[in-house]
Order: C-alpha cells, then sequence, then structure tokens
C-alpha cells in the first residue's frame, strides 16, 4: 500500500493513508453483499424445490398451471422492484436500499409460511419479488466500489455466485428437512436473513460514491477516516464511471441505443436475454417436478436441482476466467449450444443416473451460470454512454422470458401434453439463445 501525509491540526506527522481499499473491508463487504444474494437465490429456489409437495398440498388443490402462475408472481415483482429500488437508491443509498429489501424479502417469506390461501401465498411472494429485485444491482453496486480496480470482476462474479449457492442451499436443506417441517417450514427458514439486518445497520458501510455524488462530503470523508482510506480513490472512480453525465445524457442514451449502429446487436441482445431467462426460471421452478413424473423419487429430483445449481455457480467462475481470455460472446455460444443439447438429451430414453447428474450439470451451468457471463459481456461491448441503459433494458426485457417460463410450462403439464415438451421448450430456448448471441456483431479488434 502507498502512503500519503494527512495533517491535522492535532498532529502534523504523516499518517499512514491507504491509497486502495482495506482488504478486509473488500473482504467484509463482499461477505454482506454474498450472504445477501444467497438468500436472494434460496428465496427465488426454494419455490421450485418445494413445488412436488405444494402440488400434492389437498386444502389449496393447486394445478400445475396455477402453480407455475404463481411461481412468476415473484419475478413480476422483481419487475417492479428494479424500477422502484432505483428511485429509493437515489434517495437513501446503497446501504439502506440493501437493507430495507432484505427486511421486506424475508418477513415476507414468513408471510408465506403463515399464508391461509393460494391468493394470499401468490401476493406475498410478488411483495417479496419487489425487495428480490432490488438486492442484485444494489449488493452489485456495493460489491464494485469497494473492490480494487484489478480485482472488481473477479469479485463481482466472486460475489453473485452466491445466488447459485443459495439454490443449492435450498436444494440440500429441502433433501433433509421437507418431509419433517414441510413446505411451510422451508420458507420459515428464508426469513434467517433478519438476523444479519442488525449487523448490516451497524457495520456495512455507505457507498462513498454515492455519498460524493449526493453532495454528502462530510459523510464520504466520515466514512474514509474510518477505514484510514483516501477519498481521492473515490473522486477518481466518480469521474470514470462519470454518473452526472450519464444522468445528464439519459435521454440521448437511449436514442443512441436504438441508432443505426446498435439496433441490431440490442435486438439480438433482448432475444438472448428472453431465452435465457426462460432457461433460468423454467429449469428452477419445474426440474423437480418434471423429473418426479419422469420416474424419480423426491429427493432424487431435489438433487438434480442441487447439481444443476452447483455447477452453474462454479461454471460462472470458471467461465468468467475463460471469457476474459477468449471473449465472452465465445464462451456464451457454447454454453448455451450446450444447454439445449443437454435439455435433448435428458428426452432420449432413460440414461444411466451419472449421465443425468451430468447433462443436468452441463444445462445449470448454459442457462444459469450463462446469464453473468452475458451481463459482463454487455459490459464490454457498449460505450460507456449507453452501458447502464443497453444492460438495464436487457434484464427488464428479460423478465419476457422469466416470466413465461414457470407458466408456460405449467400450462403444458395442465393440458397433460407429452411431458418431453417441456424439455423440448428449454430446447428451442437454449438454441435460439445459441444463433441470437452469434448474431451479435464482432467489435473490431477487440475480444468480448
Amino acid at each position: 500500500m502507498g502512503q500519503v501525509a494527512r495533517n491535522t491540526p492535532q498532529n502534523t506527522e504523516a499518517v499512514p493513508v491507504n491509497t486502495g481499499v482495506p482488504r478486509h473491508l473488500t473482504y467484509f463487504v463482499l461477505f454482506i453483499c454474498f450472504v445477501c444474494i444467497l438468500a436472494d437465490g434460496y428465496d427465488l429456489g426454494i419455490y421450485g424445490a418445494v413445488l412436488p409437495n405444494l402440488l400434492n398440498y389437498q386444502p389449496w388443490g393447486l394445478t400445475a398451471a396455477q402453480a407455475g402462475t404463481i411461481g412468476s408472481y415473484a419475478l413480476f415483482g422483481m419487475m417492479f422492484g428494479a424500477i422502484f429500488v432505483g428511485t429509493l437508491t437515489d434517495r437513501v443509498g446503497r446501504k439502506w436500499t440493501l437493507v430495507y429489501c432484505v427486511a421486506l424479502f424475508s418477513i415476507t417469506m414468513i408471510l408465506c409460511a403463515v399464508a391461509t390461501t393460494p391468493e394470499m401465498f401468490g401476493l406475498f411472494r410478488f411483495i417479496g419479488g419487489i425487495g428480490l429485485g432490488g438486492v442484485i444491482p444494489t449488493a452489485a453496486a456495493l460489491s464494485v466500489e469497494y473492490s480494487p480496480k484489478h480485482r472488481r470482476s473477479f469479485n463481482f462474479s466472486l460475489m453473485f455466485s452466491g445466488y447459485s449457492f443459495g439454490t443449492v442451499l435450498g436444494a440440500i436443506l429441502a433433501i433433509f428437512f421437507l418431509d419433517a417441517i414441510g413446505w411451510r417450514g422451508m420458507f420459515w427458514i428464508g426469513a434467517l436473513p433478519l438476523l444479519l439486518i442488525p449487523v448490516m445497520i451497524k457495520y456495512l458501510p455507505e457507498s462513498v460514491n454515492f455519498l460524493l455524488s449526493r453532495n454528502r462530503r462530510a459523510e464520504a470523508e466520515a466514512i474514509c477516516h474510518k477505514y484510514n482510506m483516501d477519498i481521492a480513490l473515490f473522486e477518481e472512480k466518480e469521474e470514470e464511471d462519470q454518473p452526472k453525465q450519464v444522468q445528464k445524457k439519459g435521454k440521448n442514451s437511449i436514442k443512441e441505443m436504438f441508432s443505426k449502429e446498435y439496433l441490431r446487436p440490442i435486438l439480438f441482445l433482448w432475444l438472448t436475454y428472453i431465452m435465457g431467462f426462460y432457461l433460468v426460471y423454467g429449469l428452477n421452478t419445474w426440474l423437480p417436478q418434471i423429473m418426479t413424473q419422469m420416474g424419480h423419487s423426491l429427493n432424487s429430483s431435489l438433487s438434480f436441482l442441487l447439481v444443476m445449481s452447483l455447477t452453474a455457480g462454479l461454471g460462472a467462475l470458471l467461465g468468467s476466467v475463460i471469457a476474459d481470455k477468449f471473449g465472452s460472446k465465445r464462451v456464451l455460444i457454447v454454453s448455451y449450444f450446450a444447454a439445449s443439447v443437454s435439455a435433448l438429451l435428458l428426452t432420449l430414453g432413460s440414461p444411466p443416473i451419472i449421465i443425468t447428474y451430468i447433462l443436468v450439470g452441463i444445462a445449470g451451468f448454459g442457462s444459469v451460470g450463462s446469464t453473468q457471463i452475458l451481463n459482463a459481456f454487455v459490459t464490454k461491448y457498449f460505450p460507456s454512454t449507453i452501458r447502464a441503459t443497453a444492460l438495464g433494458w436487457g434484464l427488464g426485457v428479460g423478465r419476457i422470458g422469466a416470466i413465461s417460463g414457470p407458466i408456460l410450462v405449467g400450462v403444458l403439464l395442465t393440458m397433460n401434453v407429452d411431458l418431453l415438451w417441456s424439455f423440448y421448450t428449454f430446447v428451442i430456448a437454449g438454441i435460439i439463445a445459441t444463433i441470437s448471441i452469434a448474431f451479435m456483431p464482432n467489435k473490431k479488434d477487440e475480444i468480448v
């Protein structure tokens, strides 16, 4: 660490000041954000894990179509949450936005656990989705802002892997405790992040970048003094990110995004997001139920969800490293195609159980793991003037696929359509995603 001199009225001696973010602070922020994203992944993924039990819950008598629709309510909430949380973040900052979002989805998990009707359950899933929608961008911003420049991409990947491990945790707990505590008990477990909130309130620092952008310099200086950091580090980041310029050019950025130069890539990008999200949320919601109907036991079906989530998390980290070297576009083409092929092979006869696990794992990496690489691809592909706009619109439009995945598969199952067609929809989605990302124009002399 380099050192600069800090003078105070009481002491004119040179005081060591970190020219970068202290490691312990980076690790602490990453840990908090990782746990928040892990809880996010658990809350979204647990619905798929308990779905077979929920469909067999006699007092409600849910059909597959109704269950699929309820599964999409949280995704509708996430769509609204992204808009609402953006405004909330500008008013109260990243720290408090994260606190409010974690509190909201944790409390709604309790309400889901005690819901007496499917309508109440669906309403609470929607409200919780608003909180879930705000956690990812807020945690991502904090993780990046408190990471050294040369580690931002890896730290982001490390933090975001918490989503996959959250679904892994849900699958593991369901395997061991679902029979004992029922689906309601699994939702009670989702309320445990409430215990993290006092720690976040007391120890998690606010974003220095946010404070500087709001002209709250005294508070920014207080945080830098507490952690012995040079505020110039964040002033450089603020200038580098140019938030004011982006705000002033908000309308121009939308106009530029739809210009002749970027219209083709943005349309193919949206198609990729829609199909990619269809894969992610369709598989997360329905994989255990589909595998159960194909003759596997409930525990085996839950273990497939576990394998899919685990390979998604580990694969995203490995894929990010490969993408940095060979380009994200190439990795995405291979991964989406591999996901579609693995889904197809799962429909061909009854492969040995180890082969089935391998195919499910490939599907996990090719669907869930690819989403993180796709986000990184967008940030590298588009110029800074429209980067945030392109990413935000891509994630927003992609919710079409996220919402339609659980609903469409549920409708197919309700109509008693051949079970294989559920997998065929994943095959088709993977192929379309492969073709659409392949048609994204290459950037000259750049690996993206």
